[in-house]
């Protein structure tokens, strides 16, 4: 135990926030606020937008996976345009309603 929370200690925010996305599973989302809260401080929801933005590797860190408190996409998403994480999620099995936001009810993650 005393080993995992060193290796937490020493990671960097942007590391925690990775970690913490990389816990969303398939075909659910988290919000900005919930990954900012896993990661050490609720208050980091933009630090969260801004590491997302600069995932060093979205095959490995699944930022699509995260919304805004609303279920709303990234308008800017940062690979590949504004539908590409639409796109990415409905490929999971995440459905959207008809003002195009995550169904946050059926596949909000509620893990930790």
């Amino acid at each position: 135990m005393w080993y995992t929370i060193v290796w937490v200690i020493r990671m960097n925010t942007f590391e925690k926030i990775y970690e913490a996305v990389k816990l969303i599973p398939r075909g659910k989302v988290a919000t900005y606020g919930q990954i900012a809260a896993i990661a050490g401080n609720p208050r980091w929801s933009q630090v969260v937008g801004y590491a997302l933005h600069v995932n060093p590797d979205n095959s490995v860190i699944p930022c699509h996976r995260v919304v805004n408190r609303f279920g709303e996409t990234a308008a800017a998403f940062a690979f590949g345009g504004s539908d590409i994480q639409r796109l990415m999620l409905e490929e999971e099995g995440v459905r959207f309603d008809k003002d195009g936001r995550v169904i946050m009810s059926e596949y909000l993650w509620t893990g930790i």
